[in-house]
Parts: C-alpha cells; structure tokens; sequence
C-alpha cells in the first residue's frame, strides 16, 4: 500500500524532522517531502503547508503525481472548553468549512457544498489507539472566541483546524482514501484561548501531540492492512 503522510503547519513540520533528524529532505512545489522507513512501512512524509489553499493544492498533487492508495493527514487542532479534553485525539468522520459568507444566496447550501463525510470503512472494527471519532470543522482562521456559541450550536463543533477539511474534500473527489487525525493543542473558551498570544506554549503542546501521532503511527497502518489483507480478527 502507496501511503502518503501530509503534515500541514510549519510547527508540525519541526517536530517531525526533529523526530527523524535522518530523513533525507527533497524539495517539492509545496515545501519539503521525505522517504521514511517505520518498521516495515515504506512511507513518504509530504509537508502540505498550512490554511486552505496550500491544503488543498498540495493534497491533489500529491494524488497526481504520487498516486497514494491512502493519504494520512497527521496534526494538530484547538478544542472547545468544556466539550473536549487537551491531549485527545480524533479521528475524523466529517469536515466542514465554516468561514464560508454567502450574501447573494443560501449560506447553508454553499457551507453543505464544501462538507465532506469520510468513508473509514477501510479502518478496522476495533481501532489500534484510543480516539475519539467525530466532527472537525476548519476555518483559515484560529478560533474566534465570539463564534464558539454559534459554532458549537450550529455545528455540535468540539475542535476546529486551518487544513483538514480542504484535504477530506479534495481526496474524497478523488477517490482516495483518507485517515485525518488531529490532537488537540489547546483549549478555547467565550472568553480567550490559552495558547491566543502564547506561541511557546502551543509549540511545546505540538510537541507532544505529534510526537504521539508520529509513534502511533505504525500501529494505524498494521491495522489497515490487515483489514486489506482480509483479516477477520478486525
């Protein structure tokens, strides 16, 4: 299986090289990609870079010119006070893209066009690591503290990222097989955010999340390929 890892922010993008100081670094349209060996899983690590647009250009280039059979989107997210916990991470069954403003029609309809439904049915019954599957929504824009109200009505929203439902949409399109896992940072509430204003804080909890990510990795694709493989056990 053709597995492609997409690592979207910058901070993420550090910890994974200080992770693997032996990656042999090459150069693409979007930033740097590396060949990476876990055991016995022949990987390819592609920075996508962070927001939107570079999530989205980079995910249909690396669906054109690798050709992966699974795209693996391994980072971070900021979650709601109260309805989630730091440190959890989730595996993500549905996206949406709520910074959407539609003045001349129907807002819901353009925000329903760009919301993606993953199909895990690639995934085992019983997941390797403890998740906690559900809802990421996205925005090109940190958590805006006033919104968190309406986005946790509208939505039942617990965690919001930059890049995760530019990937789903795009690989979904394509017919791609996508795992999104997202660990959460920090929390956010009506009235600030924890990490708002310090960086150094977020930087050492990326630290963590994605050194977790990176060492459960090996564990999420022994599991899909024995579900490949038709392994009932699963």
């Amino acid at each position: 299986m053709k597995t492609v890892i997409l690592i979207s922010a910058d901070a993420e993008w550090r910890v994974v090289k200080e992770l693997h100081p032996q990656l042999v670094v090459h150069e693409s349209p979007f930033g740097e990609v590396a060949p990476l060996t876990l055991g016995t899983h022949h990987l390819l690590l592609f920075k996508g870079g962070w927001g939107k647009i570079s999530a989205a250009a980079s995910t249909q280039y690396v669906i054109d010119h690798i050709k992966p059979d699974l795209l693996i989107n391994l980072g971070t997210c900021g979650g709601f006070e109260g309805l989630i916990e730091r440190g959890t991470i989730i595996l993500v069954e549905k996206t949406i893209v709520y910074d959407i403003v539609e003045q001349m029609g129907d807002a819901d309809e353009a925000i329903a066009h760009y919301s993606t439904t993953l199909d895990l049915s690639f995934l085992p019954r019983i997941l390797p690591e403890p998740v906690l599957r559900g809802l990421l929504i996205s925005a090109d824009r940190d958590i805006i503290v006033k919104d968190i109200s309406t986005l946790v009505k509208k939505y039942n929203a617990v965690a919001a990222d930059w890049e995760s439902g530019a990937i789903a949409w795009v690989a979904k399109k394509n017919g791609v097989k996508c795992l999104i896992l997202r660990g959460v940072t920090d929390l956010v509430n009506p009235e600030t955010g924890e990490a708002y204003g310090n960086y150094d804080l977020f930087s050492q909890r990326t630290k963590e999340i994605m050194r977790r990510l990176m060492e459960q990795l090996p564990n999420w694709q022994d599991a899909i390929e024995k579900v490949q493989q038709g392994y009932r056990g699963y």
